[in-house]
């Protein structure tokens, strides 16, 4: 959003909290960096059982995997170092508001960057965010025998992640990183929440920033919907007592990234099959064929296939490779 800072926004932390805010952030098309030191607290989990769509649970590994993997896809750059501090710094604001607080984020090996806003989500502690606000705001202190222990306060934050540090929001610690599950829920959250504060400081008022991320099919767009002038009348219906005059350029050009992102929510129905071919290959991009064969037998992995998908697949193979040896030979070369 600014060329004076390095990143939009850093995430600090790669586990299911922190990936789920970076991929929320990057697809609005901020510039996302997610720092993780690569020891998440879910690596402490032998295997993870009850995280939806993997119906006999998934090794921590692969898991941790795809997470950064779908981070890298969604733009992110994934920078593998430990988050020592984070600090106040002015920085450059885009949009209107001209110049704003930011923060400078110090990693243990790498040199430090700046960034419009930062999510934190590591479980483990919140001290590297120390100084950042008030100790006793931030930080809670409770009895253990003879001793007193500090650690950071999990109710700090609001439920969308917002802290009275601005540009500060908290994905974890909180109450939701006790299940893998339920921490990525929070990062979903907050990252939706970094998205709609982003498009406000681009001008936006709150009732048109909140969006919603998810892909539709076009075929479910009647005539009336494929008409632009149909969802301009519908967005000026809609926000017509908003706080923005309705005939004043800021809302005209909010009007129209609005509808801009609204039309490109909707696919067609090769542009779906083509993205759910490429979801399909992703995932198979990181079966562990070995594993598969030590847990299950040697043929696990293709009795879990279509017999006529293995003959299909095949039978290309074969036809490639035939087509390639009569090439060679008309070539005169064997």
């Amino acid at each position: 959003m600014s060329p004076s800072v390095d990143h939009d926004v850093v995430v600090v932390g790669g586990g299911p909290a922190g990936c789920s805010a970076a991929v929320f952030a990057a697809r609005e098309g901020l510039d996302v960096a997610v720092f993780d030191r690569g020891r998440s607290s879910l690596a402490r989990c032998a295997h993870l059982e009850n995280y939806p769509g993997f119906p006999a649970g998934i090794d921590v590994e692969t898991f941790a995997d795809l997470l950064r993997a779908h981070a890298e896809r969604a733009g992110c750059s994934v920078v593998a170092d430990l988050v020592e501090s984070v600090e106040r710094a002015d920085v450059e604001a885009g949009g209107v508001d001209g110049t704003a607080a930011g923060f400078r984020v110090t990693p243990q090996e790498g040199e430090p960057v700046t960034a419009r806003r930062v999510v934190a989500a590591t479980r483990y502690d919140g001290e590297y965010l120390r100084g950042l606000d008030d100790d006793e705001a931030m930080f809670a202190v409770h009895e253990h025998g003879d001793e007193s222990h500090e650690h950071f306060d999990r109710e700090y934050a609001d439920r969308d992640g917002t802290t009275p540090v601005e540009g500060l929001y908290v994905a974890s610690p909180s109450d939701a990183d006790r299940q893998a599950i339920t921490a990525a829920g929070r990062g979903a959250r907050v990252g939706k929440r970094v998205v709609a504060d982003a498009r406000i400081d681009d001008g936006w008022w709150p009732a048109a920033a909140e969006g919603v991320d998810w892909l539709r099919r076009e075929a479910e767009l009647d005539d009336e919907w494929t008409d632009r002038d149909r969802w301009v009348e519908w967005f000026d219906a809609e926000h017509a007592d908003g706080p923005v005059d309705p005939d004043s350029e800021r809302f005209a050009r909010v009007r129209e990234a609005a509808i801009d992102a609204s039309l490109a929510s909707y696919v067609d129905a090769d542009e779906a099959e083509s993205r759910a071919a490429a979801g399909e290959r992703a995932l198979a991009e990181r079966l562990d064929p070995d594993a598969v064969v030590d847990a299950h037998g040697a043929d696990a992995l293709l009795d879990a296939m279509d017999d006529e998908a293995i003959a299909a697949y095949a039978g290309e193979g074969s036809a490639d490779a035939e087509g390639a040896a009569d090439a060679g030979t008309a070539g005169g070369t064997r």
